[in-house]
Order: structure tokens, then sequence, then C-alpha cells
């Protein structure tokens, strides 16, 4: 069935915005969007795409009102209360149970909007385990694609309409009246952290507890409502949840999620991921009639980083981090924040101690620093410090000791793109040999105790035959004596 003119001239626009002014919206519902585009058009009094496309030509700023209009950036405090509440009742207090005194909590609200439901899980929270303690030991990640949206959230100042459904007593104690406005807690906001992120695009966030992404599906197609499931699975730790908006629900994928509680839209994490999960993982190229070999291969070569069971970094020829995989997330505590950080700016600099003004090629970066330790002698070192082995990564709940392997990345021309580090873990054969070292250490010693055992047993047999020999002389004179 062929196109309305219509039709295609939406399909332009969509390319135009996501050529020119960088907003993909192919994974969301067609519907919806022709519906909004065309709202925003009425405000204008333009009557057809075309026509709209035109003034978005001439008129740059327009991008950003028609973006504004899209995406519908609704929330509200304690929205669907009863939900709320059996999240405070049920969900957080498992979360808190589950882990240790020290450990960190860690929460993201996806599509966070203005605020409003970030604020509202971080009070929960903090009547959960107190303010102090939300302090030390709570992390709030709130992402959304809408930067004016991210821009009000950071303020987390409210009229008297925003907050009539906030509790008195909540109210009083989390927030501060100013000038008819309401201000959030000051130090609690520290424990946010705001960020753009598309959730159709975009990697996860990592080791998340509790993913709460309310009436944000609903606008997604089916495809992009999975591949953002499965993003949120990839992010979730095994015992994760997430609480979705009273009209979403999951699409096939519901494997990968068990249901706690239908009602209030609330689900644990489920079974593991698939390979073909994980190629979700990551963006796919815009459909083509005929299917290109080497985009496919990279795809695979993407899955297979992303899946190996070792840690595994990407970095450019400046030394920033390109890819992470879920390991080396886990194992060095990054996250999607840290993607195109320059990699002397993280902790796990103590590892590699990059330096921006040396280039990769060299791989001098790659040889231990001062700041690590090595449990290799410095002689060793000397001529292995391309692959770096025995390094200790201290955190504060153990230490794991690494072997680092450096490959650097090149194109068919023979240029350096970057370099890949594998990071393997060596720590039970570091304890083995120490182990090893420890029995050796005591075979040594009992080894030595019993030759000075032989040498005392030795001496004191001797004594002992002289003794029986001055015994019998004396014996023989006796007799002797006797018989005179």
């Amino acid at each position: 069935m062929s196109k309305s003119d219509s039709e295609l001239e939406f399909e332009t626009l969509l390319d135009y915005l996501k050529q020119n002014c960088s907003y993909d919206l192919s994974g969301y519902k067609e519907g919806t969007l022709m519906r909004r585009v065309q709202y925003r058009m009425q405000q204008l009094e333009i009557e057809n795409y075309r026509k709209y496309l035109q003034y978005l030509q001439n008129n740059s700023d327009e991008c950003v009102s028609l973006f504004n209009t899209i995406l519908i950036n609704y929330s509200g405090f304690f929205r669907d209360r009863d939900s709320w509440d059996y999240l405070a009742n049920n969900i957080i207090p498992q979360i808190i149970t589950r882990k240790q005194p020290h450990e960190r909590i860690r929460v993201w609200s996806a599509g966070c909007a203005s605020g409003q439901e970030v604020y509202t899980l971080l009070m929960l929270l903090a009547e959960a385990v107190g303010i102090e303690q939300c302090l030390q030991r709570v992390q709030v990640f709130a992402t959304d694609i809408d930067e004016d949206a991210l821009a009000e959230a950071r303020q987390a100042s409210y009229s008297d309409k925003e907050v009539a459904n906030i509790p008195s007593d909540l109210l009083s104690k989390y927030f501060e009246q100013t000038q008819q406005r309401y201000v959030f807690h000051s130090k609690l906001r520290r424990t946010i952290i705001f960020g753009v992120h598309d959730l159709a695009k975009n990697a996860p966030m990592s080791k998340i507890d509790l993913v709460v992404c309310r009436n944000v599906l609903i606008y997604f197609k089916p495809q992009t409502q999975e591949k953002t499931l499965v993003r949120f699975h990839f992010g979730l730790c095994d015992n994760g949840f997430l609480f979705l908006g009273n009209s979403e629900g999951l699409t096939n994928n519901k494997y990968i999620f068990t249901p706690v509680s239908l009602k209030h839209r609330i689900f644990a994490k489920g079974q593991n991921l698939t390979l073909q999960d994980h190629l979700l993982l990551r963006p796919r190229t815009d459909t083509k009639k005929a299917v290109n070999p080497l985009t496919t291969q990279i795809q695979m070569w993407k899955a297979a980083f992303l899946a190996s069971p070792l840690a595994q970094l990407a970095l450019d020829r400046s030394g920033r981090l390109l890819l992470a995989n879920e390991q080396a997330n886990t194992l060095f505590n990054l996250n999607i924040s840290h993607i195109g950080a320059q990699v002397e700016d993280l902790e796990i600099a103590r590892l590699i101690n990059p330096s921006t003004s040396i280039n990769l090629v060299d791989r001098d970066w790659a040889k231990p620093s001062a700041v690590r330790r090595s449990r290799t002698a410095d002689s060793d070192n000397s001529h292995s410090s391309l692959d770096p082995k025995h390094i200790e990564w201290v955190t504060d709940n153990h230490t794991t000791y690494l072997d680092i392997y450096t490959t650097l990345i090149s194109d068919e021309s023979g240029k350096v793109l970057g370099t890949n580090l594998t990071f393997i873990d060596v720590t039970r054969n570091i304890l083995l040999e120490d182990e090893i070292e420890r029995l050796n250490s005591a075979l040594v010693k009992v080894t030595q105790e019993l030759k000075e055992t032989k040498e005392v047993l030795h001496t004191t047999t001797q004594q002992f035959d002289s003794t029986q020999k001055e015994l019998e002389s004396v014996h023989q004179e006796m007799q002797f004596r006797i018989n005179l």
C-alpha cells in the first residue's frame, strides 16, 4: 500500500529533525508524534507538514519549541499515591534489608521530567533510612532527554499548587518555603546526579537497586519499549526492582521481569538476558534494503565486548573512555555518566594512570605507577610494563589483583584509533601463591626443626652410648674386686 503525500511529508520532516536538529524520534509512536506536531502547527497556524518544514528551516529556534511540545513533561508529587505507598511499605524495606550497612543504595529515576517523582522517591528513602544515612548511602540518578526539564528539576523549586499532594509532615520536613515557593532540602539534593539521557539510545546506569520509569514507555513503539526494558534489566542488580506507570505494562520480554504487584506496576528482575537481548543494548542502524556485512560484524563485536566475562574498557587516542562492559562497570564502579570522560579523571586512573600529554601509541601510560602497588618486583616490571601483572585494585570492601592486557585498535590503513584494555582477575591465583608460600615457609621451618631434633637425638644417643660404656667399665671393675 503506497503512502499518502502527507505521510511522506511527515517522514521527510522527521528525517530533517534527525539530521539537522539531532532529534531522533524514530522510536516514538507515530500517531502520538503526529498529534503533537499538528498541535504545534495549529499554534503557528501552519496547515501542512511541508510548510512547517520550511518554517523549521527558516527559524532555527523552532526545533526546541517543537521538541518541548512533543515531550509532555507532566509530573507530580506522589502521583498515584497507592502505588507510592506500596513502594514505601513493601519494596524499599526489601532493598534496605538486602544491603550491608556500608553498601550504597542506588536508584534511577528515568524520565524524571521536572523532578517531582525523583524528590518523592528521595523523601521515601530518607524516611526509611534516616536523613543522615540517606546522605551517606543513597545515590540517585535522575535523567531525562529534555534539558529544560532537567534545569527545572535541578532548581527543586515548586509552587503551592505543585506541592499540594505532599503530606504536610513531609512538606515541612523536606522543603523550605521562600517567597511562595517550596525548595527541596539542599543537602539531600546533593545525593542526586542529573543528566541528559535518551532511553531509546543511551546505555543504562549500572548496579541499580530500583528503576522508576513512570508514564514514559507509553510514548514508545513496541520495539523501542523492548529495547528500553532490556536496558533496564541490564542496569539492575540481581535483586533489583522496576516501577512503571499505572497505564504501562511489559512487552514480549516478560521473561526478563517477574511481577511483584501488577496493580501497582512493580516488577522484579527476572531471567538473564539472551544474546539477542544483548544486541538490543546498542542502537541499531536504520533498516536498509541491503544489509551491510560490516555493520553486522560491528554489532557482533560490540555484543561480544559487552557480554565478555572479562572486564574490558575501550579508550580513544586521547585517553577518553568510549566503552565499558558490565564486568568493568561492576569492578570499577562505572556508569553511563563516565562515558566520554578522561580516564585520568576517574578512579580507575589508580590502575592505568594515563596522561593527556602522552600518546597512546607509546603505551607508556600502561606502566605501573607510584599510585598503585604491584606484587611483582621492579626488575620484573622493567620488561613487562606493557602488560603489567598482579596489580592491586583496592576498594572499601576488598582487594582484587589484576593482570592488565593492552591491545592497540587500528583501522584498515594502520592508523591507531585507540586502545582496548582487558583486566583478568588473578586474585585466586595470588591467594594460592600466598598459601603455597606460607606452606613452603612452614615446611622449611618444620624441616629445620626436624634437622635440629635429629642432631639433638644423635648427640643424646652418643652420650647414652658413652654413659653405657662407662657403666659397663664400672661394672667390670666391681666384678673384679668381688672376685678378689
